[in-house]
């Protein structure tokens, strides 16, 4: 029979393990489909190659966004899930995570990534807190609006005058044009 710190040490494992799924570590297509936009974004605000501090930034910053977006949502689902096939196994789901835990994970890992922001300049800081709105307010209008696609195209698009602000200190028209062509990209692919 296992001892009492075994037991612990696998209960320990399977919680990582539950929150790693709570955030879809396991299925990262969502994480490269924000951070393609945030690299065109880079690139032509920079002119090329972005300075790599910068683009470090919004690397582990879309990885971290992508999983909070991944925790609200199911928080946003949690009594939906458990009666549809495809989402039926999700750890809110399936009560292997508890609402507030995964509250908790979605501040945590907001706050990392805002930890990273600040490291920018003030005009990107500001544009952070749309983005966090974005990602927070995303889920909810699956239950309010005809389109919550829009609101899902705006959010993975967020990083782009986000991109321009912080290698530029500002935000052209060009970046409100990618902005809007990124937002049409994912409309098309989530309504497809």
């Amino acid at each position: 029979m296992p001892s009492g710190d075994a037991l612990a040490g696998r209960n320990w494992r399977e919680r990582l393990r539950q929150y790693w799924l709570l955030v879809r570590a396991d299925r990262p297509i969502g994480i490269y489909l924000l951070l393609w936009p945030a690299l065109w974004a880079l690139w032509f605000a920079a002119g090329g190659i972005p300075p790599w501090w910068i683009l470090l930034v919004f690397v582990l910053g879309t990885a971290l966004m992508r999983s909070a977006g991944c925790a609200i949502n199911d928080f946003a689902d949690r009594d939906f899930d458990g009666h549809v096939a495809r989402t039926a196994k999700r750890p809110l789901a399936t009560g292997a995570v508890q609402p507030r835990e995964a509250l908790a994970v979605f501040a945590v890992l907001s706050l990392i990534a805002f930890g990273l922001v600040l490291t920018l300049n003030a005009k990107t800081i500001a544009h952070s807190f749309v983005a966090v709105a974005l990602a927070a307010v995303y889920p909810f209008t699956k239950r309010y609006t005809h389109m919550p696609q829009l609101v899902l195209g705006a959010a993975f698009g967020w990083a782009v005058p986000m991109a321009f602000a912080a290698i530029q200190n500002q935000v052209p028209p060009l970046a409100w044009i990618l902005f809007a062509a990124t937002v049409t990209w994912a409309l098309i692919y989530d309504t497809m």
